[in-house]
């Protein structure tokens, strides 16, 4: 067996095949194995989105069947970098996070790429503070504690705000926080305010006794969300991926039309569902948000601005090489 690892590529794939031939393989097995159905391990979507949507109406199994692929449900979705690290491990195929975690994630050597780019949410991200604080203005931040998850999206989020209103970042304190834990923390009045995006926005703003300081389109936010795809799934099968990236930007499409229509999929009570007034900003904000996209040029300028501005900030020691790690959809096949 040592031997054969040994041997040139072509003598390799000539010994493979004699070996095969001899074994008396007929085209049948050959047809056979050429359409064993792959498993693609994707999070668990809970009770809204659309792959909640494709997993109860059967529309994203349908879909993959066209391709001889079927899905296993691993886990539940959440923030992105423990998903980049279930990717890295091979527990995990398919991934959504944002390009600000997604920088972070590619600087502990990937094993996965990104193949699909949504627009900032301008609407659903940003600053939150309470109701009747007396922070008015990103510069009233100068002393305060500001939630974040470090290296993700609440970090980027209020690094951004800070920089363009002048203030020095140390004049700030950031206290890093797991974006579950957080809403007790500022609920209590630990901190003075909360960077954060509109996967736990949402439910603040539908209290009622929370609002936005300043938002994703005040702070010039580049936060865009990717799908990431593991890079050894992707290199052996590319019609999968590319099939994937067709149902989530159709599907996309029709959720941006018609929001409700993808929310309290399972279930319209619990801690998972959205109700009342916390509904209707989530509608707002999907209305408002972007589509599933292929990666554009366009696209990867912006994406590496944001490498640069956490080199710059120190969040990477390094810049990341974001380029290196896109996968364009469109030439797969």
């Amino acid at each position: 067996m040592r031997a054969s690892r040994l041997l040139p590529a072509t003598l390799a794939a000539v010994t493979a095949l004699v070996a095969l031939t001899a074994c008396g393989t007929s085209e049948a097995d050959t047809d056979a194995a050429s359409t064993a159905t792959v498993t693609v391990r994707i999070p668990d979507p809970g009770n809204s989105g659309v792959l909640a949507v494709g997993k109860k109406d059967g529309s994203l199994a349908k879909a993959l069947a066209r391709v001889h692929a079927k899905v296993a449900w691993t886990g539940s979705a959440g923030p992105f970098a423990p998903a980049a690290q279930a990717l890295n491990a091979d527990q995990l195929d398919i991934a959504t996070g944002s390009i600000t975690s997604g920088v972070t994630s590619l600087a502990q050597n990937p094993g996965f790429k990104f193949f699909t780019a949504t627009a900032p949410d301008a609407a659903g991200e940003g600053i939150l503070v309470k109701n009747g604080s007396s922070i008015r203005s990103v510069k009233d931040l100068i002393g305060k504690k500001v939630a974040v998850n470090q290296g993700g999206t609440g970090e980027y989020l209020l690094l951004k705000a800070l920089e363009k209103a002048g203030v020095p970042e140390d004049k700030v304190e950031r206290v890093y926080l797991r974006p579950d834990q957080t809403a007790a923390v500022f609920n209590s009045g630990k901190v003075a305010a909360w960077a954060v995006w509109a996967t736990y926005s949402v439910a603040e703003l539908g209290t009622g006794k929370a609002h936005f300081l300043t938002d994703g389109a005040s702070i010039g936010s580049d936060n865009y969300s990717l799908n990431a795809v593991r890079t050894g799934f992707a290199e052996k099968h590319p019609e999968v991926v590319k099939a994937l990236y067709t149902y989530l930007h159709e599907a996309s499409v029709k959720e941006k039309r018609d929001p409700a229509a993808y929310l309290n999929v399972n279930t319209d009570a619990g801690p998972q569902a959205l109700s009342g007034e916390a509904k209707r900003v989530q509608i707002e904000f999907t209305a408002q948000g972007g589509t599933v996209q292929p990666i554009t040029d366009a696209d990867i300028t912006r994406f590496k601005a944001v490498a640069r501005f956490y080199a710059d900030h120190k969040v990477t020691r390094t810049e990341v090489d974001v380029a290196a790690h896109l996968i364009d959809v469109t030439e797969l096949s």
